[in-house]
Protein backbone atom coordinates (compact mmCIF):
# COMPACT_ATOMS: atom_id res chain seq x y z
CA UNK A 1 0.00 0.00 0.00
CA UNK A 2 2.53 2.40 1.06
CA UNK A 3 4.66 1.59 -2.37
CA UNK A 4 1.26 2.29 -4.09
CA UNK A 5 1.21 5.80 -2.16
CA UNK A 6 4.71 6.42 -3.14
CA UNK A 7 4.32 5.83 -6.85
CA UNK A 8 1.03 8.26 -6.86
CA UNK A 9 2.87 10.77 -5.51
CA UNK A 10 5.92 10.36 -7.75
CA UNK A 11 3.75 10.61 -11.15
CA UNK A 12 1.69 13.88 -9.42
CA UNK A 13 5.02 15.79 -8.83
CA UNK A 14 5.75 14.30 -12.55
CA UNK A 15 2.26 15.56 -13.98
CA UNK A 16 2.78 19.36 -12.11
CA UNK A 17 6.40 19.48 -13.58
CA UNK A 18 4.43 18.78 -17.24
CA UNK A 19 1.78 21.13 -16.49
CA UNK A 20 4.43 23.96 -15.16
CA UNK A 21 5.81 23.95 -18.83
CA UNK A 22 2.50 24.85 -20.58
CA UNK A 23 0.21 27.69 -19.36
CA UNK A 24 -3.28 26.06 -19.45
CA UNK A 25 -6.64 27.84 -18.92
CA UNK A 26 -10.08 25.87 -18.53
CA UNK A 27 -12.89 28.24 -19.62
CA UNK A 28 -16.78 27.62 -21.05
CA UNK A 29 -20.48 28.78 -20.62
CA UNK A 30 -23.47 27.59 -18.77
CA UNK A 31 -25.99 29.57 -20.33
CA UNK A 32 -29.95 28.03 -19.82
CA UNK A 33 -33.17 29.68 -20.62
CA UNK A 34 -36.76 29.09 -20.53
CA UNK A 35 -38.29 29.97 -24.23
CA UNK A 36 -41.94 29.88 -25.64
CA UNK A 37 -42.21 30.11 -29.21
CA UNK A 38 -45.25 29.95 -31.17
CA UNK A 39 -46.39 30.67 -34.66
CA UNK A 40 -48.97 29.66 -37.84
CA UNK A 41 -49.17 26.56 -38.78
CA UNK A 42 -49.45 27.07 -42.69
CA UNK A 43 -51.10 25.15 -45.12
CA UNK A 44 -52.00 21.59 -46.25
CA UNK A 45 -49.55 20.91 -48.98
CA UNK A 46 -51.99 18.92 -50.62
CA UNK A 47 -55.34 20.37 -50.44
CA UNK A 48 -53.80 24.26 -49.97
CA UNK A 49 -56.46 24.66 -46.77
CA UNK A 50 -54.95 26.50 -43.59
CA UNK A 51 -54.25 24.29 -40.66
CA UNK A 52 -55.86 25.14 -37.65
CA UNK A 53 -54.25 26.20 -34.50
CA UNK A 54 -50.52 27.81 -33.66
CA UNK A 55 -47.30 25.40 -33.88
CA UNK A 56 -45.88 26.14 -30.46
CA UNK A 57 -42.86 25.12 -28.03
CA UNK A 58 -42.60 25.59 -24.77
CA UNK A 59 -39.83 24.05 -23.01
CA UNK A 60 -35.87 24.76 -21.69
CA UNK A 61 -32.97 25.98 -23.83
CA UNK A 62 -30.11 23.81 -22.58
CA UNK A 63 -27.95 24.46 -25.13
CA UNK A 64 -27.90 28.03 -24.53
CA UNK A 65 -30.36 31.14 -25.67
CA UNK A 66 -27.79 34.08 -25.38
CA UNK A 67 -23.99 32.36 -25.98
CA UNK A 68 -23.77 28.52 -26.66
CA UNK A 69 -23.04 26.37 -23.93
CA UNK A 70 -19.06 25.31 -24.01
CA UNK A 71 -16.09 23.40 -22.13
CA UNK A 72 -13.30 24.80 -23.38
CA UNK A 73 -9.25 24.05 -22.86
CA UNK A 74 -6.54 26.49 -24.43
CA UNK A 75 -2.76 26.75 -23.66
CA UNK A 76 0.33 28.08 -24.95
CA UNK A 77 4.30 27.25 -24.70
CA UNK A 78 6.91 29.22 -24.93
CA UNK A 79 9.71 28.25 -27.21
CA UNK A 80 12.13 31.07 -27.73
CA UNK A 81 12.53 33.67 -29.59
CA UNK A 82 9.05 35.10 -29.31
CA UNK A 83 7.27 31.89 -30.79
CA UNK A 84 4.76 30.30 -28.92
CA UNK A 85 3.21 26.78 -29.20
CA UNK A 86 -1.12 26.94 -28.91
CA UNK A 87 -3.87 24.95 -28.79
CA UNK A 88 -7.50 25.19 -27.86
CA UNK A 89 -10.00 22.52 -27.75
CA UNK A 90 -13.64 23.63 -26.96
CA UNK A 91 -16.91 21.29 -27.33
CA UNK A 92 -20.62 22.03 -26.74
CA UNK A 93 -22.92 21.18 -24.42
CA UNK A 94 -26.29 20.42 -23.75
CA UNK A 95 -26.93 21.30 -20.16
CA UNK A 96 -31.45 20.51 -19.75
CA UNK A 97 -30.87 16.89 -20.46
CA UNK A 98 -28.62 13.78 -20.12
CA UNK A 99 -26.03 15.10 -22.92
CA UNK A 100 -22.48 16.06 -21.92
CA UNK A 101 -19.13 14.84 -20.84
CA UNK A 102 -19.35 10.92 -21.13
CA UNK A 103 -22.54 10.64 -23.08
CA UNK A 104 -22.74 9.86 -26.85
CA UNK A 105 -23.30 13.00 -29.23
CA UNK A 106 -22.67 15.26 -25.99
CA UNK A 107 -19.61 16.65 -27.24
CA UNK A 108 -19.53 18.39 -30.44
CA UNK A 109 -16.28 19.87 -31.37
CA UNK A 110 -16.65 23.72 -31.48
CA UNK A 111 -13.16 24.67 -32.17
CA UNK A 112 -10.03 22.28 -32.43
CA UNK A 113 -6.96 23.14 -33.05
CA UNK A 114 -3.39 23.53 -32.31
CA UNK A 115 -0.27 26.22 -34.17
CA UNK A 116 2.30 28.12 -33.91
CA UNK A 117 2.31 32.14 -32.78
CA UNK A 118 4.94 35.00 -33.21
CA UNK A 119 5.17 38.44 -34.05
CA UNK A 120 4.19 37.85 -37.32
CA UNK A 121 0.75 35.73 -36.20
CA UNK A 122 -0.68 32.53 -35.64
CA UNK A 123 -0.69 29.87 -38.30
CA UNK A 124 -2.95 27.17 -36.85
CA UNK A 125 -4.06 24.01 -38.49
CA UNK A 126 -7.77 22.10 -37.02
CA UNK A 127 -11.35 22.80 -36.89
CA UNK A 128 -11.63 26.40 -36.57
CA UNK A 129 -13.63 30.04 -37.11
CA UNK A 130 -13.65 31.27 -40.66
CA UNK A 131 -13.75 35.11 -40.21
CA UNK A 132 -17.30 35.76 -40.64
CA UNK A 133 -17.77 34.34 -37.29
CA UNK A 134 -16.30 36.79 -35.32
CA UNK A 135 -17.32 39.88 -37.74
CA UNK A 136 -21.24 38.98 -37.59
CA UNK A 137 -20.22 39.03 -33.54
CA UNK A 138 -19.11 42.37 -33.15
CA UNK A 139 -21.37 43.84 -35.40
CA UNK A 140 -25.23 42.44 -33.86
CA UNK A 141 -26.82 44.84 -31.45
CA UNK A 142 -28.36 41.27 -29.80
CA UNK A 143 -24.91 39.48 -30.00
CA UNK A 144 -26.07 36.91 -31.91
CA UNK A 145 -28.20 34.83 -29.80
CA UNK A 146 -30.30 32.57 -30.79
CA UNK A 147 -33.21 35.23 -30.28
CA UNK A 148 -31.02 37.65 -33.07
CA UNK A 149 -31.74 38.50 -36.85
CA UNK A 150 -28.67 37.84 -38.26
CA UNK A 151 -28.23 34.20 -36.11
CA UNK A 152 -31.55 33.05 -37.27
CA UNK A 153 -32.22 34.64 -41.31
CA UNK A 154 -28.37 34.20 -41.93
CA UNK A 155 -28.39 30.14 -40.54
CA UNK A 156 -31.78 28.54 -42.19
CA UNK A 157 -30.53 30.68 -45.59
CA UNK A 158 -27.81 28.19 -45.50
CA UNK A 159 -24.99 31.15 -45.30
CA UNK A 160 -21.68 29.86 -44.10
CA UNK A 161 -20.83 33.92 -42.97
CA UNK A 162 -22.92 33.61 -39.73
CA UNK A 163 -22.17 33.51 -36.53
CA UNK A 164 -23.50 29.40 -36.26
CA UNK A 165 -21.57 25.89 -36.87
CA UNK A 166 -21.38 26.74 -40.51
CA UNK A 167 -18.82 29.42 -39.72
CA UNK A 168 -16.61 26.68 -38.47
CA UNK A 169 -14.44 25.12 -41.30
CA UNK A 170 -13.48 21.46 -40.96
CA UNK A 171 -10.01 20.10 -42.04
CA UNK A 172 -8.76 23.96 -41.86
CA UNK A 173 -5.21 26.08 -42.07
CA UNK A 174 -5.91 29.55 -41.11
CA UNK A 175 -3.67 32.88 -40.42
CA UNK A 176 -4.32 35.47 -38.42
CA UNK A 177 -1.94 38.56 -37.81
CA UNK A 178 -1.04 40.59 -35.01
CA UNK A 179 -2.70 44.03 -34.43
CA UNK A 180 -1.39 46.65 -36.64
CA UNK A 181 -2.63 49.99 -35.95
CA UNK A 182 -5.97 48.65 -35.29
CA UNK A 183 -6.47 46.39 -38.45
CA UNK A 184 -6.17 42.69 -38.11
CA UNK A 185 -6.24 40.50 -40.95
CA UNK A 186 -7.44 36.74 -41.46
CA UNK A 187 -7.35 34.10 -43.56
CA UNK A 188 -8.64 30.14 -43.92
CA UNK A 189 -8.45 27.38 -46.22
CA UNK A 190 -10.77 23.92 -45.23
CA UNK A 191 -10.06 21.39 -47.37
CA UNK A 192 -12.92 19.54 -49.23
CA UNK A 193 -11.31 15.93 -48.58
CA UNK A 194 -13.55 14.86 -51.20
CA UNK A 195 -16.36 14.73 -48.83
CA UNK A 196 -20.43 14.68 -49.54
CA UNK A 197 -21.64 17.66 -48.27
CA UNK A 198 -25.49 16.60 -48.41
CA UNK A 199 -23.99 12.88 -46.11
CA UNK A 200 -20.78 14.44 -44.66
CA UNK A 201 -20.21 11.26 -45.98
CA UNK A 202 -17.10 9.67 -47.96
CA UNK A 203 -17.85 9.93 -51.77
CA UNK A 204 -15.83 6.59 -52.48
CA UNK A 205 -13.30 7.65 -54.43
CA UNK A 206 -10.43 9.77 -55.18
CA UNK A 207 -9.89 9.40 -58.87
CA UNK A 208 -9.47 12.54 -60.59
CA UNK A 209 -12.12 11.98 -63.32
CA UNK A 210 -14.43 12.45 -60.34
CA UNK A 211 -13.08 15.03 -57.62
CA UNK A 212 -10.42 17.27 -57.61
CA UNK A 213 -8.25 18.63 -54.94
CA UNK A 214 -10.50 21.66 -54.84
CA UNK A 215 -13.62 19.70 -54.48
CA UNK A 216 -15.90 21.29 -51.86
CA UNK A 217 -13.01 23.37 -50.26
CA UNK A 218 -13.64 26.38 -48.59
CA UNK A 219 -12.03 29.48 -48.31
CA UNK A 220 -12.39 32.66 -46.37
CA UNK A 221 -10.85 36.04 -45.90
CA UNK A 222 -11.13 38.82 -43.25
CA UNK A 223 -10.35 42.06 -42.78
CA UNK A 224 -10.78 44.24 -39.29
CA UNK A 225 -10.56 47.57 -38.10
CA UNK A 226 -10.78 48.29 -34.45
CA UNK A 227 -9.66 51.69 -32.61
CA UNK A 228 -11.67 53.29 -29.95
CA UNK A 229 -15.50 53.43 -30.59
CA UNK A 230 -15.02 52.18 -34.21
CA UNK A 231 -15.17 48.71 -35.21
CA UNK A 232 -15.13 47.98 -39.15
CA UNK A 233 -15.42 44.31 -40.53
CA UNK A 234 -15.07 43.22 -44.23
CA UNK A 235 -15.39 39.42 -45.10
CA UNK A 236 -14.76 37.29 -48.29
CA UNK A 237 -16.00 33.46 -48.03
CA UNK A 238 -16.59 30.56 -50.70
CA UNK A 239 -17.12 26.90 -51.15
CA UNK A 240 -15.63 25.76 -54.09
CA UNK A 241 -16.61 23.05 -56.89
CA UNK A 242 -19.83 21.88 -54.30
CA UNK A 243 -19.72 18.04 -55.02
CA UNK A 244 -23.66 17.09 -54.82
CA UNK A 245 -23.00 13.52 -55.94
CA UNK A 246 -20.98 11.35 -58.37
CA UNK A 247 -21.45 12.01 -61.02
CA UNK A 248 -22.69 15.94 -60.73
CA UNK A 249 -26.07 16.70 -62.03
CA UNK A 250 -25.77 18.99 -64.93
CA UNK A 251 -24.89 22.89 -63.98
CA UNK A 252 -23.76 21.69 -60.35
CA UNK A 253 -20.16 21.83 -59.09
CA UNK A 254 -19.60 25.91 -59.19
CA UNK A 255 -18.68 28.04 -56.41
CA UNK A 256 -21.22 29.38 -53.97
CA UNK A 257 -19.58 33.12 -52.94
CA UNK A 258 -20.20 35.06 -49.58
CA UNK A 259 -19.49 38.63 -49.08
CA UNK A 260 -20.19 41.01 -45.91
CA UNK A 261 -19.57 44.35 -44.41
CA UNK A 262 -20.49 45.40 -40.85
CA UNK A 263 -19.93 48.14 -38.56
CA UNK A 264 -20.61 49.33 -35.33
CA UNK A 265 -19.93 52.75 -33.55
CA UNK A 266 -20.12 53.48 -30.06
CA UNK A 267 -21.45 56.86 -28.92
CA UNK A 268 -21.35 55.83 -25.02
CA UNK A 269 -25.11 56.74 -24.73
CA UNK A 270 -25.93 54.62 -27.21
CA UNK A 271 -23.87 51.88 -30.01
CA UNK A 272 -25.02 52.12 -33.34
CA UNK A 273 -24.54 48.80 -35.40
CA UNK A 274 -25.54 47.64 -39.00
CA UNK A 275 -24.35 44.78 -41.47
CA UNK A 276 -24.86 43.83 -45.09
CA UNK A 277 -23.90 40.23 -46.51
CA UNK A 278 -24.61 39.00 -49.82
CA UNK A 279 -25.06 35.13 -51.14
CA UNK A 280 -24.44 34.01 -54.93
CA UNK A 281 -24.63 30.58 -56.24
CA UNK A 282 -23.43 29.96 -59.10
CA UNK A 283 -25.03 26.63 -59.64
CA UNK A 284 -27.85 26.09 -62.14
CA UNK A 285 -30.70 24.37 -61.82
CA UNK A 286 -33.44 24.69 -59.55
CA UNK A 287 -32.17 24.57 -55.32
CA UNK A 288 -34.84 24.37 -53.41
CA UNK A 289 -32.99 22.30 -50.43
CA UNK A 290 -33.03 21.12 -47.27
CA UNK A 291 -32.55 24.35 -44.17
CA UNK A 292 -28.69 24.67 -43.83
CA UNK A 293 -27.72 23.00 -47.21
CA UNK A 294 -24.38 23.57 -48.69
CA UNK A 295 -26.46 24.93 -51.91
CA UNK A 296 -28.19 27.72 -50.38
CA UNK A 297 -30.20 30.04 -52.56
CA UNK A 298 -28.38 33.82 -54.08
CA UNK A 299 -29.56 35.63 -51.04
CA UNK A 300 -28.75 39.07 -49.18
CA UNK A 301 -29.41 39.88 -46.09
CA UNK A 302 -29.32 43.00 -43.63
CA UNK A 303 -29.34 44.06 -40.51
CA UNK A 304 -29.37 47.86 -38.57
CA UNK A 305 -29.44 47.84 -34.23
CA UNK A 306 -29.09 49.56 -31.50
CA UNK A 307 -27.83 49.20 -27.28
CA UNK A 308 -27.45 50.95 -24.23
CA UNK A 309 -26.41 50.65 -21.10
CA UNK A 310 -28.99 50.96 -18.10
CA UNK A 311 -27.09 50.73 -14.67
CA UNK A 312 -26.02 47.12 -14.15
CA UNK A 313 -27.24 45.89 -17.81
CA UNK A 314 -27.83 46.73 -21.14
CA UNK A 315 -30.81 47.09 -23.62
CA UNK A 316 -30.89 46.40 -27.48
CA UNK A 317 -33.27 46.49 -30.45
CA UNK A 318 -32.48 45.54 -33.85
CA UNK A 319 -34.02 44.71 -37.33
CA UNK A 320 -33.40 42.56 -40.13
CA UNK A 321 -34.56 41.52 -43.06
CA UNK A 322 -33.57 38.51 -45.85
CA UNK A 323 -34.31 38.71 -49.45
CA UNK A 324 -34.34 35.07 -51.21
CA UNK A 325 -33.77 35.22 -55.29
CA UNK A 326 -35.76 31.74 -56.53
CA UNK A 327 -34.76 32.98 -60.02
CA UNK A 328 -37.98 31.61 -62.17
CA UNK A 329 -39.85 31.95 -58.99
CA UNK A 330 -41.09 35.15 -57.20
CA UNK A 331 -38.78 35.94 -54.84
CA UNK A 332 -38.86 35.16 -51.07
CA UNK A 333 -38.42 37.86 -47.82
CA UNK A 334 -38.16 37.31 -44.04
CA UNK A 335 -38.34 40.26 -42.22
CA UNK A 336 -38.20 40.48 -38.14
CA UNK A 337 -37.35 42.55 -35.29
CA UNK A 338 -35.99 41.69 -31.72
CA UNK A 339 -35.57 42.91 -28.49
CA UNK A 340 -32.85 42.22 -25.07
CA UNK A 341 -32.33 43.34 -21.71
CA UNK A 342 -29.59 41.81 -19.81
CA UNK A 343 -28.88 42.74 -16.17
CA UNK A 344 -25.66 42.13 -14.81
CA UNK A 345 -25.18 40.31 -11.25
CA UNK A 346 -21.29 40.40 -11.76
CA UNK A 347 -18.70 40.71 -14.49
CA UNK A 348 -19.67 36.35 -14.93
CA UNK A 349 -22.88 35.99 -14.18
CA UNK A 350 -26.39 37.68 -15.87
CA UNK A 351 -29.70 37.27 -15.92
CA UNK A 352 -31.56 37.70 -19.49
CA UNK A 353 -34.95 38.08 -20.99
CA UNK A 354 -35.29 38.49 -24.93
CA UNK A 355 -38.08 38.95 -27.45
CA UNK A 356 -37.89 37.90 -31.43
CA UNK A 357 -40.79 38.05 -33.69
CA UNK A 358 -40.55 36.63 -37.66
CA UNK A 359 -42.43 36.79 -40.72
CA UNK A 360 -41.51 34.19 -43.55
CA UNK A 361 -43.35 34.69 -46.87
CA UNK A 362 -44.15 31.78 -48.90
CA UNK A 363 -41.59 32.34 -51.31
CA UNK A 364 -38.75 32.57 -48.47
CA UNK A 365 -37.48 30.38 -45.94
CA UNK A 366 -38.69 28.67 -42.51
CA UNK A 367 -37.14 31.45 -40.44
CA UNK A 368 -37.30 30.85 -36.22
CA UNK A 369 -35.91 30.72 -33.22
CA UNK A 370 -32.99 28.24 -33.17
CA UNK A 371 -33.31 27.64 -29.48
CA UNK A 372 -37.41 26.94 -30.01
CA UNK A 373 -38.20 22.99 -30.71
CA UNK A 374 -34.39 21.76 -31.91
CA UNK A 375 -34.53 24.63 -34.68
CA UNK A 376 -37.54 23.62 -36.16
CA UNK A 377 -40.79 23.04 -36.53
CA UNK A 378 -42.56 26.40 -35.78
CA UNK A 379 -41.29 28.56 -38.68
CA UNK A 380 -43.24 28.06 -41.57
CA UNK A 381 -43.82 29.41 -45.06
CA UNK A 382 -46.40 31.87 -45.35
CA UNK A 383 -46.43 32.06 -41.83
CA UNK A 384 -45.09 34.54 -39.02
CA UNK A 385 -43.69 33.47 -35.57
CA UNK A 386 -42.12 34.71 -32.04
CA UNK A 387 -40.49 33.28 -29.73
CA UNK A 388 -39.73 34.72 -25.80
CA UNK A 389 -36.98 33.40 -23.85
CA UNK A 390 -35.73 34.33 -20.14
CA UNK A 391 -32.68 32.62 -18.40
CA UNK A 392 -29.00 33.09 -16.40
CA UNK A 393 -25.82 33.04 -17.80
CA UNK A 394 -22.54 32.07 -16.26
CA UNK A 395 -18.92 32.23 -17.83
CA UNK A 396 -16.01 31.14 -16.29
Amino acid sequence: MQKKLIALAVASLASGAALAQTNVTVYGVADVGYVYSAGGAGRDPVTGLKIPGNNKFSGLAGGGVTAGNRLGFKGEEALGNGLKAVFTLEYGLNMDNNSGLGNTGGLDARQQFVGLASNYGTLSLGRQYAPGFNATINNDALEVTDLSLVSNLSVYAGNSITPNSPARYNNSIAYTSNNLAGFTVSAIYGFGEATNPFTNASLGTYNDKLVTVSDSGKVGLGLNYANGPINLDAVYQARQNVVVAVPNPPGFGKDVNEWYLGGSWDFKIVKAYASYQALDNNNRGVIALPVGCCLAKSNDLWTVGLSAPIGNGSVAVSYGKLSVDNRNAPDGDSWGWGAMYQHNLSKRTALYVAYQYIDNDKYSVPAQSQSAGGGEGIGVLGESNYALGAGIRHSF
